[in-house]
């Protein structure tokens, strides 16, 4: 336990009714999890405001409150905290009662819309192969030492996120990797922790219903990279228009990469095949296991932070010709009719593209692309439109079909899909809305040699279809198939 005077420490204290000399057992952001003698923070969310739920977290034994707002009655046995903005103090208590778990190891943050799972899962493993008890908090899992756990969002909530970090610290943990998504951002879920390095990989659209625009989402990430300390090091892309932009007013160290132009640490692709890449990184050439010229970046992206860190080169080099992909990223494996099936989790219009240059930069005679896709629900209808032009502009056949439609109908999203498709397109694009009737079909398509690409879901193993999340993995229907 903590004493809520400690927990307090830098939470931006505007009033305070009742004593602060008391014990704390858990801090929660969720009136559901409230227990005897826990500190209940109360947010304002997008569909609930927290300020609503005070009284059911009181009535399941919370003493002492955190919120914007005082309640119009108020318990003489609980402290009422009054602050300026409670999801940062939220995330500073939460720091507070974990006792700075980020100040007893290094931890680098990666953020930008493609590459960040990629990036933290390489640099895990290249540090766990040399010897060093890791953490990662990635979209595909979190370990903590050899530990593995499953996790349901980019970037946790700040209570989880410091308790998963006090386990990495107790588990002797060196270093850590974490994806720093522009909602966490937005909802100060990493404040408060002490970062040792930011990388940034890339800007395009995605999530822009949330932001609101393309200007918001790029502040939200330009965000992080403002608050790290001076200790720190800021690696950016200069292949991407952002990523000067990302350096602007950071107090870090500016070290940047690139394959085109001049940086810090520069790569250049030599050979690309389905097996892997020939890149030359330095004066160095070496081969790697990933396939295409976006995850010539991403290599690039983890070889610097590696040296950023203070490993040598050879060992670097050496390390990251054995690694592999993350679960879901560009996974390809051939069926039993001979075609080559893809599953990757490209689920913006740049990842999209990216993902089918490649495989048009693979293709060695007549095979034909078939692409599989979906958008899904209740997120940017903006990009739907997007996804389907690119869908017909780089495949052979297109089969248009449900991702995870959550609470929206899956026809309805499918329609805005065809929105982008011309005519010609059209021509070549089939829509059948049931997912695994879709990737069956696209089996049934595809000849020897083809390239059958399953797209938008990845690593998931479910399908969120209103509200229920229903088992469900691309791959294994693939191999059904």
């Amino acid at each position: 336990m903590k004493n809520l005077s400690d927990i307090l420490y830098k939470t931006g204290i505007l009033q305070v009714l009742g004593p602060v000399d008391k014990p704390v057992s858990s801090v929660v952001s969720d009136s559901r999890h409230a227990a005897p003698g826990s500190l209940f923070a109360a947010i304002r969310g997008l569909t609930t405001d927290g300020h609503r739920h005070i009284a059911q977290a009181m009535q399941q034994g919370a003493t002492s409150v955190l919120c914007e707002e005082l309640p119009p009655q108020q318990n003489p046995d609980v402290t009422f905290v009054r602050v300026k903005d409670s999801a940062s103090a939220l995330a500073m208590a939460a720091a507070n009662f974990y006792d700075h778990p980020t100040k007893k190891f290094k931890l680098i943050g990666v953020t930008g819309t493609n590459g960040k799972t990629t990036i933290a899962n390489l640099l895990c493993s290249l540090f766990q192969q040399l010897g060093y008890p890791c953490g990662l908090i990635s979209t595909v899992g979190i370990m903590i030492g050899n530990r593995r756990e499953d996790t349901s969002h980019t970037t946790p909530d700040p209570v989880t996120l410091n308790g998963l970090f006090h386990d990495m610290a107790a588990a002797g943990c060196e270093y850590a990797f974490m994806e720093v998504s522009s909602h966490a951002m937005v909802q100060k879920r990493v404040e408060g922790l002490h970062f040792a390095g930011g990388v940034f990989t890339n800007l395009t659209h995605d999530h822009l219903d949330y932001h609101g625009g393309f200007r918001e989402y790029l502040l939200a990430k330009k965000a992080f990279f403002d608050a790290l300390p001076a200790s720190a090091f800021c690696l950016t892309n200069l292949d991407d228009r952002n990523g000067l932009v990302m350096q602007q007013n950071t107090r870090a160290e500016k070290k940047s990469y690139s394959l085109r132009a001049m940086a810090d640490y520069r790569g250049r692709v030599l050979e690309s095949s389905l097996e892997g890449l020939q890149m030359l990184i330095g004066n160095h050439e070496v081969w790697c296991r990933l396939v295409g010229r976006f995850n010539a970046y991403n290599i690039l992206a983890a070889y610097a932070t590696g040296h950023l860190l203070g490993l040598q080169e050879e060992e670097l080099l050496q390390t990251l010709s054995r690694l592999e992909a993350a679960e879901g990223r560009f996974d390809h494996f051939r069926l039993d009719s001979g075609a080559i099936a893809i599953v990757d989790y490209a689920h913006t219009p740049d990842a999209l593209e990216n993902v089918l240059k490649t495989i048009q930069d693979l293709r060695r005679g007549n095979e034909r692309i078939i692409t599989v896709v979906g958008c899904g629900g209740n997120r940017d209808k903006a990009k739907r439109p997007l996804m389907a032009s690119i869908a017909a502009g780089y495949s052979d056949k297109v089969v248009l079909t449900s991702d995870n439609p959550r609470m929206e109908e899956p026809e309805a999203i499918v329609e805005d899909m065809k929105a982008g498709i011309d005519p010609t397109g059209m021509r070549k694009t089939l829509s059948i809305i049931n997912r695994r009737e879709a990737i069956h079909a696209a089996c049934a398509m595809a000849g020897k040699n083809d390239i059958l690409l399953v797209a938008g879901k990845g690593h998931e193993k479910y399908q969120e279809i209103k509200g229920v999340r229903h088992p469900f993995d691309d791959k294994q229907i693939l191999l059904e198939a």
